[in-house]
């Protein structure tokens, strides 16, 4: 296929696929490649149990996942009032909290690599979280950056969850759509995607009984994944015991694929969107899971989002299609 610009239900956005530049010869820059293997426990680590944070405050002795307020926070449960009404310049109050949570005691040790059972207590940890933080707050973003660089600060295997009183800018524009959707359709937009992608099997990188893993049609990042349920749900807080089990396993395959992929440890920002913690019902809205990585040809070339992706909308040179053909070959047993 040629150059063409493929359109993002979710976003509005376009984004132009030009397959044609995979011959280009890659002069560019190369990221040093560490694969260096991390001890258990680090005494210098801020995120190990029984360490001293940066803070001053010393971790407890945790045995499975730890969460606390960060230490070093975004967002404040105060806010300085924000006063006048120049439509130039114009500044909202927001109020919110930030926790981090650590995934396990191990520092050696990744989401993808704490087995079923530890993955499950990730997941029964976020929805506990979002439950709490729920009751004072509407908007509940669960997201993790790894490696360094994703930007991470600190190699301990861990998240953050960042809670607000208003709605984030990407959340508000899925909402418009997804509502717009819902109401052309009387569907949700991205329960048809998954049976349509379910169907056509070309983007499935990965299914299981209640999960489907696919490159979306308008995926930005070469390796880009979209985490979808097969069944309607619009909030983490409402999986069930079986389709958080089906979740686990769904996440395990998933991570190891990535780190597969390039035989590293694979760097993504990864994240849950899912309706507001208010308890009204939005059907239009349907829970799923971005994952942005952005490593492109290896572990050292990565896909940098500059000039025309800055200036004037995103591009990208291998297709959704390749992409997954790849990531599935790296699954053992490809899809089920």
């Amino acid at each position: 296929m040629g150059p063409h610009r493929r359109f993002d239900p979710l976003s509005g956005r376009r984004i132009l696929v030009s397959p044609q530049r995979n011959r280009r010869p890659w002069q560019g820059q190369r990221e040093p490649v560490v694969n260096a293997p991390r001890p258990a426990y680090d005494e210098n680590c801020y995120l190990c149990p029984g360490n001293r944070r940066a803070n001053g405050r010393i971790n407890p002795a945790y045995s499975g996942t730890f969460v606390f307020d960060n230490d070093f926070p975004a967002l404040l449960d105060a806010s300085d009032p924000v006063a006048g009404d120049d439509l130039l310049f114009r500044a909202d109050e927001v109020r919110g909290r930030c926790r981090v949570l650590c995934y396990a005691p191990r520092h050696d040790l990744g989401l993808g690599d704490l087995g079923r059972d530890g993955i499950r207590a990730v997941i029964e940890t976020w929805i506990r979280e979002c439950a709490s933080l729920g009751r004072q707050y509407s908007h509940v973003q669960i997201f993790e950056n790894r490696g360094a660089q994703m930007g991470c600060s600190n190699p301990h295997p861990h998240g953050q969850i960042w809670a607000t009183d208003s709605p984030p800018e990407l959340h508000d524009v899925e909402d418009t759509h997804q509502r717009d959707w819902f109401q052309r359709r009387g569907r949700a937009l991205l329960l048809e995607v998954v049976e349509r992608e379910a169907a056509l099997r070309t983007r499935v990188v990965a299914k299981t009984n209640h999960w489907l893993a696919i490159v979306p049609f308008w995926a930005v990042w070469p390796f880009e994944l979209l985490l979808l349920p097969r069944f309607p749900i619009s909030r983490i807080t409402e999986l069930r015991v079986a389709e958080q089990s089906d979740l686990a396993e769904m996440l395990e395959r998933v991570l190891a694929c990535y780190d597969g992929l390039f035989d590293t440890t694979f760097p993504y920002s990864f994240g849950w969107h899912g309706a507001p913690q208010d308890g009204l019902a939005r059907p239009w809205w349907q829970l799923h899971a971005h994952f942005y990585p952005p490593l492109l040809r290896s572990a050292g070339v990565r896909k940098f989002m500059v000039g025309y992706e800055l200036l004037a909308e995103s591009q990208r040179d291998l297709t959704p299609e390749t992409a997954a053909e790849t990531l599935r070959a790296v699954i053992s047993g490809g899809i089920r």
